[in-house]
């Protein structure tokens, strides 16, 4: 496999008034292409530190990364808005679903900002909205959907342009077990099919359904593991 992310001692540190907080303490990260990695760790443990700087969201305060081969600690604010809208899928816990737009509109929003025709958008959007079942749903806002059903909405838009990687935080979170469940045998339909992916979560469970999990603590790597066996999501 093809190595996607390089991530060599990269650190975060905040400034609160005279005191400095460090969230991440040199941590080293590599992903493959292809890969499904669990990043987990209890609340505070830096992981979602970690996933914004991963998805170009935040910058390290040092350290150096490099994704598909880019320098991303050199790169200018544009060069990341450009690799983040072309590169990277987000799903968030909180699904971020404009409220007066419907399902085709929402996983369009994106696709407003970028050169391409009106027939090939078109095309994505009606094939990642049958990727995660909401065909019939196509003409429904967010107040007419249930929590699953937008979250479904989020992960056809993160998906919709054919990203390098797929980055979710805390996918699950806002949705009660069962329907956590379905969302998760998304993903590892998404993965079957070959999109590499980095989730957050809290929960083992929700972990286990990746291949490998990364654990954090007090923002420092303490482990790495494959994930065991489990019965199918």
């Amino acid at each position: 496999m093809n190595q996607l992310i390089s991530a060599v001692r990269i650190c975060k540190e905040f400034h609160v008034g005279s005191s400095t907080l460090k969230v991440l303490d040199n941590i080293d990260f590599n992903l493959h292409r292809g890969e499904f990695i669990a990043i987990m760790g209890p609340s505070g443990s830096g992981k979602t530190t970690l996933l914004y700087i991963l998805g170009c969201l935040e910058r390290p305060s040092s350290g150096s990364y490099l994704l598909n081969g880019v320098n991303i600690i050199e790169a200018s604010d544009d060069e990341l808005s450009h690799i983040r809208a072309n590169n990277i899928g987000f799903i968030f816990q909180t699904f971020n679903l404009l409220p007066g737009l419907n399902v085709y509109e929402n996983i369009e929003a994106p696709f407003l900002y970028r050169s391409l025709d009106d027939s090939r958008i078109k095309g994505r959007i009606m094939d990642s909205i049958a990727q995660v079942g909401l065909t019939e749903r196509v003409r429904h806002k967010p107040s007419e959907l249930s929590g699953g059903e937008m979250q479904r909405v989020a992960i056809a838009r993160a998906i919709c342009a054919d990203p390098l990687l797929v980055l979710a935080d805390e996918p699950t979170g806002n949705l009660d077990s069962h329907t956590g469940m379905e969302i998760l045998k998304i993903f590892k339909k998404l993965h079957a099919n070959g999109s590499t992916i980095i989730l957050i979560t809290h929960d083992r469970e929700v972990a286990f359904v990746a291949d490998r999990i990364v654990y954090l603590k007090d923002g420092k790597l303490i482990d790495h593991a494959s994930a065991p066996e489990q019965k199918a999501v």
